[in-house]
């Protein structure tokens, strides 16, 4: 019985996936695989992208798909050469429209915020910035920790404010962690 049971959910596993047809699916569903759906993921390694700046999201795609940046595991610079040219503006788009994320609660010090203020992060990084600047609040602070340090290190080096920002957080190195859970913990306000 359990043999013939078998059997029976082999074939249609087998047969669901013969009628599995992934380019009926939009194309930001390959991306909500770690940014989550409606582009506010659940783990700190991948980046919020809800209601995120559409230059900001552009010019990231761009850079994974030329090479000039990459990311530890490789991933991104395989998923975007798995999307079409003009799949690219429609996940821009249904990103950036998204809902931005909730920030995180107010950090217990006021130590990020006295660092964020005093190097001027937010006067790049805020609603009037134009162009491909991203936000950078409420975003998780794992992950802006982890940029500000590959930023620090040499290792995200694909922008002309790449030696910007590695010369202001030399500056501010101890205080990197801080700075993460502020700018957390602020409203993304377009």
């Amino acid at each position: 019985m359990r043999a013939v049971l078998a059997l029976l959910l082999l074939g249609l596993a087998t047969s669901a996936q013969a009628d599995f047809d992934a380019a009926s699916y939009p194309p930001y569903e390959r991306c909500a695989l770690c940014h989550g759906l409606f582009g506010q993921s659940h783990l700190d390694k991948f980046p919020h992208l809800a209601g995120q700046k559409p230059a900001y999201i552009q010019a990231q795609l761009d850079a994974f798909l030329t090479g000039a940046r990459t990311n530890d595991g490789g991933q991104m610079s395989a998923i975007v050469t798995e999307l079409k040219a003009e799949d690219f503006a429609v996940v821009v788009a249904w990103f950036a429209e998204q809902d931005p994320p909730e920030p995180a609660a107010q950090p217990a010090t006021s130590s990020g915020k006295e660092l964020t203020e005093a190097s001027g992060c937010l006067d790049c990084h805020s609603g009037d910035a134009a162009g491909a600047v991203p936000y950078l609040t409420a975003q998780h602070a794992g992950y802006l920790a982890k940029q500000m340090r590959d930023f620090l290190d040499g290792r995200r080096i694909h922008s002309e404010a790449a030696p910007v920002h590695q010369n202001l957080l030399a500056d501010m190195e101890a205080g990197i962690e801080d700075i993460a859970a502020y700018l957390s913990s602020l409203e993304r306000t377009p």
